[in-house]
């Protein structure tokens, strides 16, 4: 899943400082989020879809394709 946000975040074009500003947080919550620090519910992992650009439907494909590709 970290894999997932970061390249989401890079495809946004975005800077972790960038992306925090959207969010309403700071640079350092966004790393320990990248790092597997932090840990995210539904409901802020829905709010980052939306700073990316995505929704929480087209994240969860993205995370689902990740997990998956791993158990093949």
């Amino acid at each position: 899943m970290l894999r997932v946000l970061q390249a989401a975040r890079e495809e946004a074009g975005l800077t972790q400082e960038q992306l925090a500003l959207r969010l309403g947080e700071t640079q350092s919550f966004v790393s320990k989020v990248e790092r597997g620090e932090r840990r995210l519910d539904i409901v802020e992992l829905r709010h980052i879809g939306r700073a990316l650009g995505l929704t929480l439907l087209e994240l969860a494909e993205r995370i689902e394709r990740l997990l998956s590709a791993r158990t093949q």
